[in-house]
């Protein structure tokens, strides 16, 4: 350890002697050091006589933010004096991942902090392990949307993203006997010195209440509870350019007013700090619980406190624009992005601010609203496509759902006079939905749709079955409304800082770095696919990244494995359309069958890591039994004698986004499994095709244009088509059903104790009977099971031929060009937003 003491005004540091002093803008060794040195001194939060990993990581990443801070004035004075058109992202999740790294990479300075924290006597890669990641986000919505800002910089464009800043996050999953345990995140538990407080930009959100009718007719929000809205800003750096964006996040806070002093002094303090109190929910946890109608009020006010805030701020800096000289001009200089259907409140609440608050007409606030929003739907899934409770909404934003009542209203009369045959189909198109008395809702997406000028799926499929399927009727009277935007990834985070042995190589062979900005260049690899000395190094590449990962699964887990064996990753959140079942249901069949095998014949068999990681959602109790039965298998298979050569089952705890840079690089094969149909994109699977993993999968998502653009040969399909699903659904349905004999034998080998006394009657029932409420095996678990089988009996013995597996894995990257989330958003920004590059010189 690093030790230090005060000298003369200096650090001691082991390394020599460094002065204190503020180099902002730091490039060279000797001032990063100084700079270093400087926050440790001059704006410290631990003891000063102490210099250790933690500390030397705080100080370093507030001396780059120094340099970010910078960048960031000069860009959003650059946006100012242009007066260009500007993008707003809203999105309830952010999955940030690890900043210094990207931070340092994208301002080209990774070798100078490199050999600064050397001379203190630190590696950069161990003072980089002291960061938390940010938790902000839980899949791959939050991680979309991080990629998104990262390329909204990159490319120079005028944009903001807007969150919220959740304290404990979703949760930190541990895994006991018992399962997954969720515990609540630390990342705050210090303080983030990425985040910087905006003290000056506060705005009240008002929560219940009534509306007042004025005595010329206007109406206006009053009463109930104000709580307000304070800005902590993240700082986004482009790649290779002077442009650094914004990650705005709201902390809801309540005033000193609120704290009911007599009531403290009575002895009463919990009544005191109610208003305290209040506050800190909003922003406590993402996605609480909302079993009881108390979780669902604090669901829609973490929304609705979003979209407020948001919509509050983005008004205020029009009206300081030069050009803002009337609302007319709103939707010329401000775009909106949904992100899902959490932040669609925005929708009323701009209504509201520019009729109550600025006056207009309905007509005049509906054109201007309707130019200013567009909608991404992200999923098929009914329970994802929210639907909020008439009575709740009315109760806490009674303005929000009168105005939602008259967008109802005026799409029914429109439908009604101009698109007559569409009459008949107004009860699922509708907004409000009060087919049950008992339980009448506001249908979120329909919201959206009706309100937006342009709503985009995230996939080819995914957007075919939004037009075909889900949004059918609304294609008919809209029909230019609906675009594709299938998702891309970071090719920054994803393979040039998480992948740096692949990417030296990468670089070396096509004698370009220009692929980390234009990832279509990877295209340039075919030509050496077979190049047996491309091949050669891509083997090293992949082994020191797999060595990685073999590190870090003992550290984490306490399990060795093998990194001559086939790394075989799914890790993504557990759901059972995701299908982390099917996966172990295959691993518990081939672990029976090397049992039942000689010593002779299961040395010919492809030895295979199988690794798993996810979070379930607390309350989703299939997802959490699907969880406790992997470490349970594992804990069998992984100390078995006779069969752990050729077969290791890991559950990998706590999957964040650092610990997706580990094992994408690592990994060999990956499963992207989902039932046809119902994973409207998928991002991981981008991210391994990049790094050289092969996929097995079905023809989910963006699956179909990876394996478009990698080659049929390279990808491993297997599973019903989605234009399949339906039937085979139906036929399950009538008992026509004949399961494998193959796929009975793997539950039975579940039932009878195999993997410990657990009774996992529960979730295999899920995948028997042919109707009910958890049975009838709705994601077709059962149907696919044989054609997974023969797929990953494919895989085994194209491992056997390593100069065609390093073929097809070159062949992968090389096809991942167009997965760059660059292309994505310059498709954005070009066909939704109309905003252009706003550059800083």
């Amino acid at each position: 350890m690093a030790k230090s003491e005060e000298a003369n005004g200096q650090l001691t540091f082991v390394g020599g002697h460094v002065k204190g002093v503020a180099v902002p803008c730091a490039r060279e060794e000797s001032e990063i050091a100084s700079n270093i040195v400087y926050h440790a001194q001059y704006t410290p939060h631990f003891y000063p006589l102490r210099f250790d990993q933690e500390h030397a990581f705080y100080a370093a990443a507030q001396s780059v933010r120094d340099y970010l801070v910078q960048r960031w004035n000069s860009t959003y004075l650059q946006f100012h004096k242009s007066d260009a058109k500007q993008t707003y992202y809203l999105s309830m999740e952010y999955l940030q991942g690890r900043a210094l790294t990207n931070a340092i990479g994208n301002l080209g300075i990774t070798d100078g902090y490199a050999q600064a924290l050397k001379s203190f006597g630190y590696l950069l890669e161990d003072i980089v392990e002291q960061e938390k990641d940010a938790a902000l986000g839980n899949g791959g919505l939050g991680r979309l949307a991080s990629c998104f800002l990262d390329s909204m910089a990159t490319l120079n464009l005028p944009a903001w993203g807007y969150g919220l800043r959740y304290r404990y996050g979703l949760f930190k999953q541990r895994i006991t006997p018992e399962g997954q345990e969720e515990v609540a995140e630390d990342w705050l538990e210090k303080f983030s010195p990425w985040e910087i407080v905006r003290h000056d930009i506060v705005y009240p959100v008002r929560f219940f209440g009534h509306v007042q009718i004025n005595p010329d007719g206007s109406r206006k929000w009053v009463g109930g509870e104000v709580l307000n809205a304070l800005a902590y800003d993240v700082p986004i750096p482009g790649f290779n350019t002077k442009n650094t964006i914004s990650l705005r996040l709201w902390e809801a806070k309540a005033s000193a007013e609120d704290f009911n002093l007599f009531l403290f002094n009575d002895g009463k303090y919990e009544d005191a700090a109610h208003f305290h109190s209040k506050a800190q929910q909003i922003c406590a946890v993402l996605y609480p619980g909302d079993a009881t109608e108390n979780g669902k009020i604090l669901r829609l006010k973490q929304q609705f406190f979003l979209c407020s805030a948001s919509l509050q701020d983005i008004i205020y800096r029009f009206k300081e624009r030069r050009s803002a000289v009337n609302w007319d001009n709103f939707p010329n200089k401000v775009a909106v992005q949904l992100n899902d259907t959490h932040p669609t409140l925005a929708i009323p609440e701009l209504m509201r601010l520019l009729m109550d608050d600025g006056g207009l007409s309905w007509d005049s606030a509906w054109d201007l609203t309707y130019k200013t929003f567009a909608y991404t739907n992200h999923t098929v899934l009914p329970e994802a496509l929210e639907k909020w409770s008439q009575d709740i909404m009315r109760k806490l934003l009674p303005r929000h759902f009168e105005i939602i009542e008259e967008i109802d209203k005026r799409f029914k009369e429109m439908v009604h006079a101009t698109k007559k045959d569409m009459a008949g189909k107004l009860p699922g198109m509708q907004i409000l939905d009060s087919s049950n008395p008992q339980n009448p809702v506001v249908r979120m997406a329909n919201l959206c749709v009706v309100s937006s000028h342009t709503v985009n799926g995230v996939a080819q499929l995914h957007s075919d079955i939004l037009k075909a399927e889900l949004f059918a009727d609304y294609v008919s009277i809209w029909p230019n409304k609906f675009q594709n935007k299938t998702n891309g990834i970071t090719p920054r985070r994803w393979l040039l800082f998480c992948n740096p042995e692949l990417s030296q190589i990468i670089t070396k062979w096509l004698k370009t770095d220009e692929w980390i900005t234009n990832l279509d260049l990877l295209s340039g690899l075919r030509t050496f696919a077979d190049n047996e000395d491309l091949q050669e190094e891509w083997a090293k590449a992949k082994l020191a990244s797999k060595n990685r990962l073999v590190q870090y699964v003992h550290n984490a887990t306490g399990v060795s494995i093998d990194p001559n064996s086939l790394f075989d990753i799914q890790i993504k959140r557990i759901h059972e359309y995701k299908r982390q079942l099917l996966n172990i249901l295959g691993a518990v069949y081939r672990y029976k069958k090397l049992k039942e095998m000689s010593e002779a014949e299961r040395q010919k068999v492809t030895p295979r890591t199988i690794m798993i990681g996810g979070k379930a959602f607390a309350t989703y109790t299939n997802a959490k039994l699907i969880v406790k039965l992997v470490n349970d298998v594992g804990a069998v298979v992984n100390n078995d004698p006779e069969t752990n050569k050729y077969l290791k089952i890991v559950f990998i705890p706590n999957y964040n986004v650092s610990v997706a840079e580990v094992l994408i690089p690592g990994s060999e094969l990956s499963q992207h499994i989902s039932t046809a149909g119902m994973e409207a994109s998928g991002t991981s699977n981008m991210k391994f095709a990049l790094n050289g993993c092969l996929i097995i999968g079905t023809l989910d998502g963006a699956n179909v244009e990876i394996r478009e653009e990698i080659g049929e040969e390279n990808f491993f399909l297997f599973g019903a088509k989605a234009d399949e699903v339906p039937r085979l659904r139906k036929e399950r349905e009538m008992g026509m059903f004949k399961p494998d004999p193959r796929f009975e034998e793997a539950k039975e080998f579940i039932k009878v104790g195999t993997f410990g006394s657990y009774n996992y009657a529960d979730l295999l029932s899920s995948l028997e009977g042919d109707s009910g409420y958890g049975r009838g095996d709705y994601f077709l678990v059962g149907h696919d099971f044989p054609s997974y089988l023969d797929a990953q009996s494919r895989v085994d013995e194209a491992y056997k031929d390593r100069k065609r597996w390093l073929k097809m894995s070159i062949l992968s990257t090389a096809g991942s060009g167009k997965f760059s989330s660059d292309r994505t958003i310059a498709q954005y920004a070009k066909q939704i937003w109309g905003i252009e590059e706003c550059r800083v010189p």
